[in-house]
């Protein structure tokens, strides 16, 4: 296949994913609430003391992203597999590689990307000031692909089995555990004063490893499935 097709093939499955959640509004909207419930409950049960607000928001904005992220991994490959779209794209000419590529831009673009847009309005919640709140955006948009990327693998793993949810979560959060520490990490080092880049950095090497390695897994993953 060219790579004129192959970029082709990898727009159409974007825009079909992408179509196909704004027919399902209910399930991003369900992602974008979930975080939103989670975050603002913190300040309702802590009080208005603003030093203690402050302290925990990092981890607390950085938790509620991730769970929110895990609840819209079981439809990633699920719709798919039940209508038998995934076995014409394990067919198609074109590598699964790239359609699982383009899966996962189209469930960050649904389920990942708004998580950053909305954190600032959370963020004020805590009274965070705006350059924290710039790197907590920062640390989200870097981080979130990275909850995307190893999500998928977990998904592909337990695609179609019995209680595949509870297995799903059980495969992930232990490897959630690094970003969720680089990037609360980086806001809160942010929060205090101190140069954030390290961890950023680190954050953005895990998006880059990730990138590079979890599409292969993943599609290694999804043949197995469809065995």
């Amino acid at each position: 296949m060219t790579a004129p097709s192959s970029a082709a093939a990898f727009r159409g499955i974007v825009r079909r994913d992408l179509r196909l959640a704004a027919r399902r509004r209910s399930e991003p909207l369900f992602t974008l609430g979930f975080f939103v419930v989670v975050a603002s409950l913190f300040p309702l049960g802590l009080g208005p003391e603003p030093e203690l607000l402050r302290r925990i928001a990092p981890g607390v904005l950085w938790v509620a992203a991730l769970l929110a992220s895990m609840l819209a991994l079981g439809r990633m490959f699920g719709a798919d597999y039940e209508d038998g779209t995934l076995e014409q794209l394990v067919l198609a000419p074109s590598p699964l590689v790239l359609s699982v590529g383009a899966k996962i831009v189209a469930h960050w673009l649904v389920s990942g990307l708004p998580l950053v847009l909305v954190s600032p309005l959370l963020a004020l919640q805590y009274g965070l000031p705006g350059d924290v709140i710039a790197h907590l955006m920062l640390s989200l948009l870097i981080g979130t692909p990275v909850l995307s990327l190893i999500g998928a693998i977990g998904a592909a793993l337990t695609l179609g089995l019995r209680g595949g949810g509870v297995l799903l979560a059980l495969l992930v959060l232990p490897l959630y555990v690094p970003v969720l520490i680089l990037g609360a990490g980086s806001v809160e080092m942010a929060g205090a004063g101190l140069e954030p880049d390290g961890q950023l950095l680190l954050l953005g090497a895990l998006l880059v490893l990730a990138a590079a390695f979890a599409p292969w897994a993943i599609a290694a993953a999804l043949r197995i499935s469809m065995e």
